[in-house]
């Protein structure tokens, strides 16, 4: 079964009084383990897809289903359990909490678990601590770490709760090229290792390189699909 079906999912915005059709159509499957990404330039609806298979927004038309799941029928709690128990988020804005150490960071999605006790919790985060390389770093606060670290206590934080799926916006545009590079390296060794799947929003030649599959999305349509 695929992780991600999307099946002819439009989406439409009105801005004043214009209509604009981020997503014309769409369709395409993902499955289980792989490392994708949806390019394309500025404006061709790469983020609004993303925001769609994360349950963040919702299709004017067509059907999204996460594993066997159609979020698109779903109550906004039932979306809430989805996203905190099926799906990881990486922003290229890292989006951490000022006033919390990396280990708080990482274990916040995990305190609003049921079902994951206190021990798991510190098992888990300092396991992903160790899988990103910042053990030695777990008292700093963000405002203490470089832009590379704070992308990996992201990463960590969206590993933390084991999902399904991982989607990560433009995880690299706030990172310098080398930086860029290390932080896809370590996402495409996690994902074979955890056989986790991940989808990107990226323009990013770096990041394409590392793809299974690349999808080419222009003007909100895919227009080309390419397997690595």
């Amino acid at each position: 079964m695929a992780t991600v079906a999307i099946k002819e999912v439009t989406k439409e915005y009105v801005l004043d009084k214009t209509k604009v059709q981020a997503l014309r159509g769409v369709s395409l499957q993902v499955e289980e383990g792989e490392f994708v990404t949806i390019a394309g330039s500025s404006g061709s609806g790469k983020s609004t897809l993303l925001n769609l298979i994360g349950c963040l927004d919702h299709p004017t038309s067509g059907q999204i289903f996460i594993g066997d799941t159609q979020v698109h029928t779903m109550t906004e709690k039932q979306l809430d359990s989805l996203r905190l128990n099926t799906i990881g988020f990486i922003f290229q804005s890292f989006n951490l909490i000022p006033v919390l150490n990396v280990y708080e960071n990482i274990e916040l999605p995990l305190l609003a678990m049921k079902g994951v006790s206190a021990e798991e919790r510190r098992s888990r985060v300092n396991y992903f601590m160790e899988a990103v390389g910042l053990k030695a770093l777990a008292k700093h606060k963000p405002s203490e770490l470089s832009g590379g670290q704070r992308q990996r206590v992201a990463i960590a934080r969206a590993l933390a709760t084991k999902p399904k799926l991982v989607l990560a916006d433009e995880p690299t545009a706030n990172l310098d090229s080398k930086t860029g590079i290390e932080i896809i390296e370590l996402m495409h060794e996690i994902s074979r290792r955890e056989k986790t799947t991940f989808i990107f929003s990226t323009h990013d030649p770096k990041v394409m390189q590392r793809a299974d599959r690349i999808f080419y999305l222009q003007d909100g349509v895919i227009n080309k699909e390419e397997k690595r």
